[in-house]
């Protein structure tokens, strides 16, 4: 009714009131621009466990809004399948392949170079990835490789060749949320996974370091999950030379050091040893210098 009074409303004053045909399709266009948001208020009004009831009819639209070729449709699109996925049973979503063939679509999202996108459909593959397969955590042995493992393995691929700051910080921050959901079967990606987190410490994105907070955030959570035996490691946080406040290289400063302590304890103490022979070493470096330099 609310989409009926909407085009009666707009239809005939466009129709009787302005020359030309081009009008309709104006009018039209209204009609469709303020349905889609009209649909996309009213589907996040209704929650647990009443949406179950209406499945049927608003999973077809909002499928069809992300597939739309604007991306602005395409991120509202997807903001509606998020919410049906986080209010509908997954014995429902799982209903009809209705899960198999929401997956399929937003795995495909992944190849685009938009930023505004990326940041909406990780968080919604994600949850959808846990009504599809059985928690990795709680799994039982061995953990057989699953839709979790190619999607983080798509994104790392995906982290590595990307040079797009703000694409950058998305990707940083959605890795966390994947390392935290898959646990200890983190330890299957963790080669790529470690080229990824030094690229990422290596590049500063100044002002607000969202990325290179977000990867030691990444960091510090493989470390306590995964617990890896690593008698080499390399964490390189270079803040001494950029113009960056001071709370946020303190906020850096401050991560930087608990990963540190997270890989002195992975090594048994044998970081602080192979730390103290290179700040000496740096320190000695530096008076042999300052003393023997040739003065002009």
């Amino acid at each position: 009714m609310m989409y009926k009074s909407q085009f009666r409303k707009i239809y005939p004053y466009d129709w009787f009131c302005a020359p030309g045909s081009h009008t309709v399709l104006n009018a039209l266009k209204l009609v469709l621009c303020s349905v889609k948001h009209v649909f996309s208020w009213v589907l996040v009004q209704v929650g647990r466990p009443w949406l179950t009831e209406y499945l049927e009819k608003v999973f077809p639209p909002s499928l069809l809004i992300s597939d739309d070729y604007h991306t602005e449709n395409k991120v509202l699109g997807v903001h509606c399948l998020h919410h049906i996925v986080l209010n509908v049973p997954a014995a429902d979503l799982r209903q009809f392949n209705r899960a198999q063939v929401l997956y399929h679509a937003l795995f495909n999202h992944l190849h685009t170079s938009e930023a505004a996108l990326i940041k909406v459909v990780l968080p919604c593959l994600l949850d959808l990835l846990s009504v599809l397969e059985k928690s990795p955590v709680h799994s039982g042995l061995p953990r057989k490789p699953n839709r979790f493992d190619d999607v983080l393995r798509h994104v790392l691929t995906y982290m590595e060749m990307e040079h797009k700051l703000d694409l950058r910080c998305v990707y940083a921050k959605n890795v966390v949320l994947f390392i935290e959901r898959m646990g200890i079967v983190i330890v299957r990606h963790l080669k790529r996974l470690e080229r990824v987190i030094v690229g990422y410490l290596e590049v500063s994105d100044a002002p607000e370091e969202k990325a290179r907070l977000s990867i030691l955030d990444a960091l510090q959570k493989t470390l306590q999950i995964a617990w890896p035996r690593s008698e080499s490691s390399e964490v390189l946080v270079d803040v001494s030379s950029e113009s960056l406040p001071t709370q946020l290289k303190e906020q850096l400063m401050t991560q930087a050091s608990h990963c540190l302590l997270l890989l002195d304890h992975c090594s048994k103490g044998k970081l602080q040893v192979r730390m103290t022979i290179v700040i000496f070493s740096i320190d000695f470096l530096w008076l042999y210098k300052e003393e023997f330099q040739p003065k002009g």
